[in-house]
């Protein structure tokens, strides 16, 4: 009985083992039958993604060759196009910091003409190629024009303003040893001008008119201006009078520094200017100096002259000053002694940081050439006359 017992639990478990067996051999055969199925749908996909990438590069490649360089970088694993990505990243910060460092400099805002150029006087053309919109040389001895382009044009003087703030100053005889003190007043607040004159900065009235001639310093003669009896308004009304009692009708001043664009003169009334200021020797000195030093407290400043022609063997220079602004561009004006003759030189918005220069070099080459028989009839020929009611041009 036992035996029997015995064999037929040996049966049962048999059985339950077989089973078992079945059901896991089944299961198994459904997951891989499952994997293989997903692996047969993924290959399709990627078949027919690739299928689709192919016939795109042949389309591509058919109507341009980069436009298929581009289709076959698109249809790279992601990874790898991340990882260019990631290397190229620097390349583009450098070359927009080497963009921000190539604008920061410029002598011209970006977008922003000057009245010259508003003016289309850029375009008016002269045998000599000169960069300056208007030019204008005159014998000073003899009122004789031997160069004229634009010279009755309007435009804003810029630091050319300061050759007027020196003669209100030296014709009102007020001490040049008197103390004058920076002020907030004197801080540029139209152009926001730099300055090494801090505010409470003390130096004589002379140093000032030095520094504000020789160097250009707006503070030095904005001070200038606000020391004057009667204060900043009085002082520009003396500039307006002066201009008037010289003849300057095309002149208006509306403060010392000429940093306002509302500065504006013809280089005809420009030339008066220059011979006035040469008969003063304050003035002549002190325009024409290359170098000056002041001591402001324990510091000592050095500043230098704006015109390098100064330092020019080649140039005998009585009076000068230069100017610039946006709306002004490159300017300058001088008294000279040239090919024998003591001549009146006038350069207004010369397009370019040494333009200026450049043109004062080719009108002194041009005025040798010509020495002895210089004259009106071989000077380029005249430009009509412009005035301030000109429009700009679109």
């Amino acid at each position: 009985m036992k035996m029997k017992f015995r064999k037929a639990c040996l049966v049962a478990c048999c059985l339950l083992a077989s089973v078992t067996a079945s059901q896991v051999w089944a299961g198994e055969a459904k997951d891989a039958s499952h994997r293989k199925a997903a692996a047969s749908t993924s290959a399709k996909a990627s078949a027919s993604s690739k299928g689709a990438s192919a016939k795109a590069k042949k389309t591509s490649a058919a109507s341009s060759g980069k436009s298929g360089k581009s289709a076959a970088a698109s249809s790279k694993p992601r990874t790898r196009t991340a990882s260019a990505s990631a290397q190229k990243a620097p390349r583009t910060t450098k070359v927009v910091a080497t963009t921000r460092k190539a604008v920061e400099p410029a002598s011209f805002s970006p977008g922003v003409r000057s009245f010259g150029e508003m003016y289309g006087l850029h375009h008016t053309e002269d045998p000599l190629a000169l960069r300056s919109s208007v030019a204008y040389v005159l014998d000073q001895d003899t009122n004789e024009v031997l160069l004229n382009k634009n010279s009755q044009a309007v435009l804003p003087i810029a630091s050319i303003t300061k050759l007027m703030t020196a003669m209100v100053v030296t014709e009102a005889h007020l001490p040049m040893d008197e103390t004058i003190t920076i002020s907030q007043d004197d801080v540029d607040t139209e152009k926001m001008s730099s300055s090494r004159l801090r505010v409470g900065t003390k130096l004589t009235r002379g140093e000032m008119l030095h520094l504000a001639l020789m160097s250009s310093e707006n503070r030095a003669a904005s001070a200038l201006g606000h020391a004057y009896p009667g204060g900043i308004s009085s002082f520009v009304a003396a500039m307006n009078a002066k201009a008037r009692q010289l003849g300057m009708h095309d002149t208006r001043y509306v403060e010392p520094t000429g940093l306002s664009s509302q500065n504006q003169s013809s280089a005809q009334d420009l030339a008066v200017l220059v011979k006035a200021a040469a008969q003063v020797p304050l003035i002549r000195e002190l325009s024409t100096s290359p170098e000056y030093q002041v001591e402001v407290g324990s510091r000592q400043l050095q500043y230098h002259t704006t015109n390098r022609l100064v330092r020019s063997p080649d140039w005998d220079i009585v009076v000068q000053k230069t100017g610039y602004i946006t709306e002004a561009g490159q300017c300058m004006v001088m008294q000279t002694k040239l090919a024998g003759r003591k001549l009146i030189m006038v350069l207004l918005d010369s397009a370019g940081k040494y333009s200026r220069i450049a043109d004062a070099e080719r009108i002194r080459k041009w005025l040798l050439s010509n020495h002895p028989t210089t004259s009106a009839t071989t000077s380029p020929t005249p430009i009509g006359t412009l005035d301030s009611k000109l429009k700009p041009t679109s």
